[in-house]
């Protein structure tokens, strides 16, 4: 059995990229999701920036634990540094994660934490700009509404309750979520 770990609590629990042999739900201590990242690129671009989710400091986090081979670590590793670090606005950490599918193991797994430092760390904004920004944003990898609706339709399917976005998803309104509902399954017909 691999002892090879990744945490997903945003685009990577619906979108990894990567094989993996199993996954299962998980808890990280000590930081939580928050939208609190300047995209310029994958959801945003340098003139209009958009959110994406980062890992701050304190609290804790719900998400995916991806277990992933051992003869394939090395080239996953080597996947989400290009995923994840095109600016750098990630710390990559091996962090204590614990198993929530029912025997409570903790195991170590790659993480990534939002660099409070990078001049795209945007902190805690106020709901209604976060809920702005995430409208008129768009970048390379599609709209950022895309990105914050699918990841919070997918916390809901896992029953993860998340009440920053729960507001966000207010604000945004329901016939966006809506709409995020109707392209997700078209897009899991696809698969």
């Amino acid at each position: 059995m691999s002892d090879c770990w990744v945490f997903g609590y945003g685009s990577l629990m619906w979108r990894p990229g990567f094989k993996f042999q199993d996954v299962v739900p998980a808890r990280l201590e000590g930081a939580h999701r928050s939208l609190c990242v300047y995209s310029v690129n994958h959801r945003g671009t340098r003139r209009f920036p958009g959110l994406v989710f980062g890992l701050d400091i304190s609290g804790s986090c719900d998400g995916l634990a991806f277990q992933v081979p051992e003869d394939l670590w090395q080239a996953t590793a080597a996947y989400l540094r290009a995923r994840e670090q095109v600016t750098r606005v990630y710390n990559h950490a091996m962090k204590p994660i614990v198993l929530l599918n029912g025997g409570g193991k903790t195991v170590k797994a790659l993480t990534y934490l939002v660099n409070r430092r990078h001049q795209q760390y945007a902190g805690c904004l106020p709901i209604s700009l976060q809920a702005d920004i995430v409208r008129r944003a768009r970048g390379k990898s599609g709209r950022n509404m895309d990105y914050v609706l699918n990841t919070i339709l997918h916390l809901r399917e896992l029953g993860i309750r998340d009440v920053g976005l729960e507001r966000l998803t207010l604000a945004l309104g329901s016939r966006h979520l809506f709409s995020a509902r109707r392209s997700l399954k078209s897009e899991d017909k696809d698969r």
